[in-house]
């Protein structure tokens, strides 16, 4: 990405932020940078919206270098955070958008609990251990088999929270879930967007990044600012074709 940005004139600043890792100590400071307190999180104690004030700090970031026209790009559950950033500060500076290989972490989680009632079940669960104040204990291990909180795991869950930005699985197969309108958060993107799928992203509806574009396409039919890519042979993580990518992104970024 850098090489095929930067021959064409457009800077490339990489950045995470504090859903990375699976748990991670970070510092928080007061207003004279001073550390005040050690914090655990990571995606183990990951609440999705909060990176909106991660991608906040890095547009900060380059304003403060005197760079003023942005763009943002998202990787997989990046592409969500993109999504949720959208929908919470949609008067942003950020020119255009490009979402890659955006996955529905909530239709996978579901999937892999593979039971309607149980994931209800754990869903409730989750959702009183939150109202009770333990929602940084770990789960069970029945529930999941990874180190996740009880607010993470319920955060990925909600049919209805922010997380649940690409509701493949819901829409597809027709599961009840939500109760608001689905792949509301994408629809309301109203900047240039280009959407990236890998022909075989192992993510994707059926693993098919055909299937991921055909589905989005049919929820924004008509909106100009939306333009979808499909790379042959590319996986979930454009694996041997980052150089193909590169050049597709520089290229619609120029436009």
């Amino acid at each position: 990405m850098a090489k095929a940005f930067c021959s064409q004139g457009i800077a490339l600043l990489m950045f995470n932020n504090r859903g990375a890792h699976l748990i991670k100590k970070l510092s928080k400071v007061d207003e004279t940078g001073e550390e005040v307190e050690d914090i655990l999180l990571g995606t183990s104690y990951e609440l999705i919206k909060d990176s909106q004030h991660d991608i906040v700090g890095a547009i900060n970031f380059l304003h403060n270098h005197n760079y003023q026209q942005l763009y943002l790009i998202g990787h997989s559950t990046g592409a969500n955070k993109i999504c949720v950033y959208n929908h919470y500060q949609p008067q942003n500076s950020i020119e255009k958008y490009i979402l890659l290989g955006a996955g529905d972490d909530t239709g996978m989680l579901y999937n892999l609990i593979g039971n309607h009632q149980k994931f209800l079940k754990f869903l409730k669960q989750a959702q009183d251990r939150i109202s009770q104040g333990k929602g940084r204990k770990f789960v069970p291990k029945y529930m999941r088999s990874w180190l996740i909180s009880y607010q993470s795991f319920y955060d990925m869950a909600n049919p209805d929270g922010d997380y649940n930005c690409f509701p493949y699985a819901q829409h597809l197969s027709k599961i009840k879930l939500s109760k608001k309108p689905l792949f509301r958060y994408f629809k309301a993107i109203g900047k240039p967007t280009l959407v990236i799928y890998g022909q075989s992203d192992q993510y994707a509806p059926d693993n098919s990044g055909q299937k991921a574009i055909k589905t989005l396409e049919a929820q924004v039919q008509d909106r100009p600012n939306f333009q979808f890519e499909l790379i042959a042979k590319a996986d979930h993580s454009f694996h041997k074709k980052e150089d193909e990518l590169g050049r597709i992104m520089a290229s619609w970024l120029l436009q």
